[in-house]
């Protein structure tokens, strides 16, 4: 199941990550006022989501790429909350607050998919 779902986990990474480069508008409406260079960070946030999301599919780069992905997950956080304050619209059918609100402990739900489908039952019996 581990081996499946990090499969899972890698083809969704890359492909949000390529979304950043095919339909870059919906980051740059969420992203807060305070980030600088709001271009360059949604590239570069793509570019680390299709490279963290090729590192699950390589066994020795697996458990590091997904920590990489949760640094990441960290890092976008405050673009989700952005769109969840000000009810943000990115797509076209509008999406209730109550949703974009409940949309954020997804985050830590992302994140401890990584961390499971990564970590061997060996390491945490130990």
């Amino acid at each position: 199941m581990r081996r499946l779902l990090v499969y899972v986990a890698a083809f969704f990474y890359v492909g949000a990550g390529a979304m950043h480069f095919l339909r870059p508008v919906p980051y740059l409406k969420i992203m807060p006022a305070y980030v600088p260079g709001h271009v360059a960070m949604v590239y570069i946030s793509g570019a680390a989501e299709i490279a963290g999301g090729l590192g699950l599919f390589i066994p020795m780069l697996r458990r590091a790429a997904a920590w990489g992905l949760v640094a990441l997950l960290i890092a976008v956080f405050p673009a989700n909350v952005n769109m969840a304050m000000h009810h943000i619209q990115v797509t076209q059918t509008p999406v209730s607050a109550a949703l974009l609100w409940a949309r954020l402990p997804l985050q830590g739900l992302l994140i401890w998919w990584l961390l499971w489908c990564t970590n061997s039952p060996k390491q945490r019996c130990r």
